[in-house]
């Protein structure tokens, strides 16, 4: 499954990058674009420990089935995984707050998606530091059954609920933020239904989360370690790729909008694009051309066509 799921949302990542690339009206990647590449390469050496490491080492079996050289070996592949979980996840929320950005122009909206990225960016941070330094030393992590090493660990279960409840709740919010700037515009219900739906299959991640962080209860009574993991990396790996997935969907959405047309098209999508490439052919003024992108990308991503009120 892991190895399925890292195909298709690498395909799906490296099609909203070729599209934004070459195909969208400003022919450029943002830093939007550059958060999810790095998401991407950490998603693909993720996907490459978690089926040749962990699931060749022991994940699923029985803990006493394996030798003290194969558990330790289990530990620090596990060790690399959960540095390269958070670090997805952190990755993948700065992408979408930042695309955020770039469809919502009120001025109150704009500093709360800043400030909400800044929390994101300190937990993500802070994660990644209690990850690392989890045991004293940090070798002691996967050496602690060794019989003769010697070390000490924090509570990390405690630590994973607490980041868990945490994810979930700006899963949440982070979803609370478009929807609530949706209902009070002054749009035909069937373009407040195209944006509703396509901010709403975030609701699949924070899905995830919960029952990864469900999976995490059981863990913890857990006295057969490599076996009862197995069900937090399948939540863990379901959660990373439909985020990373999630993120990409307003450009796949442009994609077949150019592909499908007649199909995907909603209103005025189609004269908004049109009139912009009026606007690059003309040669307006870099200011109109700028305001001119920004209301096609707003209308062309989410359909959403309300006035700006501020910048």
């Amino acid at each position: 499954m892991a190895m399925t799921l890292g195909i298709i949302t690498t395909v799906v990542t490296l099609a909203r990058l070729i599209f934004k690339r070459f195909f969208s009206a400003t022919e450029k990647l943002t830093l939007d674009d550059y958060l999810i590449v790095g998401a991407l390469m950490l998603h693909i050496s993720c996907t490459t420990v978690n089926v040749e490491g962990l699931a060749g080492h022991g994940l699923g079996k029985d803990i006493w089935t394996l030798s003290p050289e194969g558990l330790k070996t289990f530990l620090l592949y596990f060790y690399v995984i959960e540095n390269h979980f958070f670090l997805e996840i952190t990755l993948a929320k700065l992408s979408l707050l930042l695309f955020y950005l770039n469809v919502f122009p009120d001025k109150f909206i704009r500093r709360l998606i800043w400030g909400t990225a800044l929390f994101i960016f300190l937990l993500g941070v802070a994660s990644t530091f209690v990850i690392i330094f989890q045991c004293l030393p940090v070798t002691y992590f996967w050496t602690q059954y060794d019989g003769h090493s010697t070390g000490k660990c924090l509570n990390i279960k405690a630590f994973a609920w607490c980041n868990a409840a945490l994810n979930i709740a700006t899963d949440i919010w982070m979803l609370g933020i478009p929807l609530s700037q949706i209902r009070k515009l002054k749009l035909h219900w069937k373009k407040k239904l195209v944006a509703s739906i396509m901010f709403l299959t975030g609701l699949f991640v924070t899905v995830a989360a919960i029952l990864r962080m469900q999976s995490l209860v059981h863990f913890a009574d857990s006295t057969n370690a490599t076996w009862d993991q197995l069900v937090v990396c399948f939540w863990c790996t379901i959660e990373v790729n439909v985020g990373i997935i999630c993120t990409c969907l307003p450009t796949f959405r442009l994609i077949l909008l150019r592909l499908f047309p007649r199909v995907f098209t909603v209103g005025t999508a189609r004269s908004n694009t049109y009139a912009l490439s009026e606007d690059r052919r003309s040669g307006r003024s870099s200011i109109t051309a700028k305001k001119s992108h920004q209301f096609s990308e707003l209308e062309s991503t989410t359909e959403l066509d309300s006035p700006h009120t501020g910048a």
